[in-house]
C-alpha cells in the first residue's frame, strides 16, 4: 500500500470515528446537563489518543469498540453521562499506559471506581485458580458500590458478541460459553430482556451454528404466513380498543431462536410442532394510576374474541417479578385452532421490560413495589458479596444461584409480600427475614398448619416462623435450602462450628505425612483432596478431624500415587510439566514442528505422546466438534463443545482449554441412539438386523420399553467410527416401518 493510499484510509477512518462519536452525542442529548458534553468530549479524546495505535481483530480502529459500548449504554440500556464516560474509557487502564490515579484526578473517584471494576486483574494465578472467575468476582464486588459497573460490562459483552465472527474458533467457544453461563442470566436478573435474548441467540450462533442457521431459515421461510396470521388475529382486538378510545400499539414478534431451540431440545419437539412461535404484545398509553385497570380492560377485550387457557394466565401486574418485570400474559385459542400468547402492558411497563434496571430507576417513586423488588435483590447480592472468603469458582456458583428465573410469592403473618426463588422452603423464608431467625428456625406454620423447616412453599402461602434459642444450623440443612442467602449463612455458621475439626484434621494429616517422609504442601493437599473426593481442602481436613477418614488411609493414596507416577514417567519425560493450556500448546508446537495445526491436540495421532482420555460425561466420537481440557489430576480430557459441562469449563477455566481435532483412525467409539415408534411384531428384529448385519455394527446394550399406548421406546449403545457413520445408520433406521424418531442421545458412563 502506498503512502497516499494509507493517508486516504486514515482520513476515512478519522471521519468514521467522528461520525460515530457525534451519533453518540445526539442519542445522549436528552440526558445531558450543564457541563456533561465537555466531560464526554474529554473522555473521548483521552480514549481515542490512548487507543490510537491499537486495532481490533477485524482490522478496525480499536476506538470503534468503546464508542459502540457507550452507544449501547445510552440507546439500549438508557444510562447517562457517568456511564458514557466510563464506557469510553473502560479499556484504557487495562490496555494502555494510563493509570487509575490519572483518571481519578481528571474525572473523580466515582468514575475511577467503576473503571477499576471493569479492569481485569493482572498477574499470575496459583494452580487450580481461574483467571476468568477471579475477574468476574472482582467485577461483582464493585456492584456493592455502583450497579452501573455491571450494566456497562453487559454492554461491553454485547458488542463483543456482535463482533465475535473475527475471533478464532476456540476463542468464540470460550467467550460464547462464558456469555450464556454468566452474562445472559445476569441480564435477565436485571430485567434487560432484549439484551438477554440477543446474548442467548448469539451464543447459539457460535456454539451450534448448524442448529442456529436451520431455525433462522425456518423462521424466515414462515415469516409471510406468520405476518398474515398476526394481521387477521389482531384486527378485531384493534377495532374494540379504538372503540374504547384507548391509545395503543400492537406488535407481533417471533420467539427468540434460543428459546425455540430450548423447546425443541427439552420437549423433544420439531420446529413445526411448537405452537407458540410468536407472541402478540399490546402496549397501552396510560397514566401510572390507571394502567392496571386499563390493562385488565384490554385483557377483557382479547378474551371476548378468543377463548383463554385458564392455566396460562400470568398476572405480573399485581405481583411484579423480582427484577421489576410487569405484564399480563394469557394464552388464547385463535379461530384457526392455534394457541397464541398475548402480552398486555403499559408503555412504562414495556420500557422497563426492554431496558430493565436503568428504566426502573427512571420511574423510581412512582412504582415502589417494582423498586423494592430490584432493590431487595441488590441488597441480597451485597450480602452474598460480604461472604468473600471462598474460592472464586465457589463464589460464582453461589452467585449463579441468585440468577434464578422462576419465583414464588408468599406472605408474612402481617400480610407483607416476600418474593423467593421457586422451590424455596420454610427455612429459606426464615433466612430471608433475618440470618438469626434462620439460624434459630425450629419449624413453621404455613396457612395455620405446622410444617417442617424443609417444607416447600407455594404461591400464596402465609408463613409464620417458629424459633428456639437452642436451635443451631446443621449440615443437612444445605440439602433442602435453595436461596443463596440461606446457603451462605448456613455455610458461615457451620464453618465456625467446624473450624476446630478442620484444625485437628490438618494436624492429623500433617503428622501422618511426616511419618511417610512427606510434607503437607499445596500440591499434596490437592492430590489428597482429589483422591478422597473432597470438595476443597477444608472439607478434606474436616473429614479427618471428625474421624470419617482414618490416618492409615493416607497410605492408600501414597501407593496409588507412586504407581501412577511410574506409569507416567515415560510420558512426563517427553511432555514436561503441563499445568495449563499455554504449557500444553507450547509442548504440542515442539512435538508437531512447523505445520498449520501445530497448536492443536491431534486425537489419535498424539496418543503415544500426550496423555489424554475421552470424557465420560459426553463420550465424543470422530466428527463431533471437541476441545481439550487440562485437568489437575486426571490428565487431558476431550469434551464435545455441546457437552453439558462445556459451558462451565469454558467459562471458568479458559486458561486450561486447548484446541483439539480428530485425525483419521479405524477405531470404534461408543455412541447412543434413541428410537421411538409404533410397536409391532418383528420391529426389534428389523432394527437389530440393520445395525448388526447390514452395517456390521457391534451393540453394547439395547433397552426396549413399550407403554400402554403401544409406543415403542428403545435406547441402544453401539460402536461406530465417526459421526458420518452414525448419521448413515440413523437415516437407514428412520426408514423402518413404524419408526417415527431416531436421535443420538448423550449419556454418561
Amino acid at each position: 500500500m502506498s503512502v497516499v493510499e494509507l493517508k486516504i484510509d486514515l482520513e476515512a477512518e478519522r471521519r468514521e470515528i467522528l461520525k460515530r462519536y457525534r451519533k453518540l452525542l445526539r442519542t445522549a442529548k436528552p440526558f445531558l446537563k450543564d457541563n456533561d458534553a465537555k466531560l464526554i468530549k474529554k473522555a473521548f479524546t483521552l480514549a481515542a489518543d490512548a487507543h490510537k495505535d491499537m486495532r481490533r481483530k477485524t482490522g478496525e480502529p480499536y476506538i470503534y469498540h468503546p464508542i459502540a459500548v457507550a452507544q449501547i449504554c445510552v440507546e439500549e440500556i438508557g444510562l447517562g453521562t457517568t456511564a458514557i464516560i466510563c464506557a469510553l474509557m473502560h479499556d484504557v487502564v487495562e490496555d494502555t499506559t494510563i493509570t487509575l490515579d490519572e483518571i481519578e484526578a481528571i474525572f473523580g473517584t466515582k468514575v475511577a471506581k467503576i473503571i477499576d471494576g471493569l479492569t481485569k486483574i493482572a498477574g499470575i494465578f496459583e494452580q487450580g485458580a481461574s483467571a476468568q472467575a477471579e475477574n468476574f468476582r472482582k467485577l461483582l464486588l464493585t456492584l456493592s458500590e455502583d450497579v452501573r459497573v455491571i450494566l456497562i460490562k453487559l454492554a461491553d459483552r454485547l458488542h463483543n458478541m456482535r463482533t465475535l465472527s473475527s475471533m478464532s474458533r476456540d476463542k468464540q467457544l470460550k467467550i460464547a460459553s462464558e456469555t450464556t453461563y454468566l452474562y445472559a442470566p445476569l441480564a435477565h436478573r436485571l430485567g434487560l430482556y432484549a439484551i438477554k435474548t440477543e446474548l442467548e441467540d448469539l451464543y447459539l450462533k457460535y456454539a451450534e451454528p448448524k442448529v442456529y442457521k436451520e431455525i433462522a431459515a425456518k423462521l424466515k421461510s414462515t415469516k409471510t404466513r406468520r405476518q398474515q396470521f398476526i394481521r387477521e388475529f389482531i384486527r378485531p382486538i384493534e377495532k374494540d380498543l379504538k372503540a374504547e378510545g384507548m391509545s395503543f400499539a400492537v406488535k407481533g414478534r417471533p420467539k427468540s431462536i434460543h428459546s425455540i431451540w430450548n423447546k425443541i431440545k427439552n420437549q423433544g419437539k420439531t420446529f413445526e410442532e411448537i405452537y407458540d412461535l410468536f407472541a402478540i404484545r399490546v402496549i397501552l398509553d396510560s397514566t401510572p394510576e390507571h394502567e392496571k385497570a386499563i390493562c385488565w380492560r384490554a385483557y377483557s377485550i382479547v378474551t371476548d374474541h378468543y377463548r383463554p387457557n385458564p392455566e396460562r394466565l400470568r398476572d405480573w401486574i399485581s405481583n411484579p417479578r423480582a427484577n421489576g418485570y410487569e405484564s399480563l400474559h394469557t394464552t388464547v385459542m385463535s379461530h384457526s385452532g392455534q394457541w397464541v400468547e398475548v402480552q398486555i402492558r403499559s408503555r412504562r411497563m414495556d420500557e422497563i421490560a426492554e431496558k430493565g434496571y436503568a428504566a426502573h430507576w427512571k420511574y423510581k417513586g412512582n412504582q415502589t413495589n417494582v423498586n423494592e423488588g430490584i432493590d431487595a435483590w441488590l441488597n441480597q447480592v451485597r450480602e452474598v458479596l460480604e461472604h468473600n472468603d471462598k474460592s472464586a469458582i465457589e463464589f460464582i456458583n453461589d452467585f449463579r444461584g441468585h440468577l434464578f428465573q422462576d419465583e414464588v410469592f408468599v406472605f408474612t403473618p402481617k400480610g407483607d409480600l416476600k418474593v423467593l426463588q421457586a422451590g424455596s422452603t420454610a427455612l429459606d423464608f426464615a433466612y430471608s427475614i433475618h440470618s438469626q431467625i434462620g439460624s434459630r428456625c425450629l419449624g413453621a406454620k404455613v396457612n395455620g398448619k405446622l410444617v417442617e423447616i424443609s417444607h416447600t412453599l407455594k404461591n400464596g402461602d402465609q408463613v409464620e416462623i417458629l424459633t428456639s434459642t437452642k436451635q443451631s444450623p446443621r449440615e443437612d440443612w444445605l440439602k433442602f435450602v435453595v436461596t443463596t442467602k440461606a446457603r451462605a449463612n448456613i455455610k458461615e455458621a457451620l464453618k465456625e462450628i467446624n473450624r476446630q475439626y478442620v484444625t485437628d484434621g490438618r494436624d492429623i494429616v500433617a503428622r501422618k505425612l511426616k511419618v511417610l517422609g512427606l510434607e503437607l504442601t499445596f500440591d499434596v493437599t490437592n492430590q489428597l483432596r482429589a483422591f478422597f473426593n473432597s470438595r476443597d481442602p477444608n472439607d478434606l481436613f474436616y473429614r479427618f478431624g471428625k474421624g470419617y477418614l482414618q490416618p492409615d488411609e493416607i497410605k492408600r493414596w501414597r501407593i496409588a500415587r507412586d504407581s501412577h507416577k511410574k506409569a507416567q514417567e515415560a510420558k512426563a519425560a517427553l511432555n514436561g510439566t503441563i499445568e495449563d493450556g499455554k504449557a500444553l500448546v507450547k509442548e504440542l508446537k515442539r512435538l508437531h514442528g512447523d505445520r498449520p495445526d501445530s497448536d492443536m491436540l491431534l486425537i489419535g495421532e498424539d496418543m503415544d505422546k500426550i496423555d489424554y482420555t475421552l470424557a465420560s460425561c459426553c463420550n465424543p466420537i470422530p466428527g463431533d466438534e471437541v476441545f481439550g481440557f487440562v485437568t489437575i489430576n486426571e490428565g487431558i480430557k476431550i469434551h464435545k463443545t455441546t457437552c453439558k459441562n462445556a459451558r462451565e469449563l469454558l467459562s471458568t477455566h479458559g486458561n486450561r482449554v486447548i484446541k483439539a481435532k480428530w485425525t483419521s483412525q479405524l477405531v470404534a467409539f461408543l455412541a447412543g441412539i434413541r428410537i421411538k415408534g409404533t410397536d409391532r411384531v418383528g420391529l426389534v428384529n428389523d432394527v437389530t438386523k440393520i445395525i448388526s448385519k447390514e452395517h456390521k455394527v457391534n451393540m453394547r446394550s439395547i433397552i426396549v420399553d413399550t407403554n400402554e399406548g403401544g409406543i415403542f421406546d428403545g435406547k441402544i449403545k453401539l460402536y461406530v467410527h465417526d459421526t458420518e457413520h452414525l448419521n448413515i445408520l440413523i437415516a437407514k433406521l428412520k426408514k423402518v416401518k413404524g419408526i417415527f424418531e431416531v436421535i443420538r442421545f448423550e449419556y454418561a458412563d
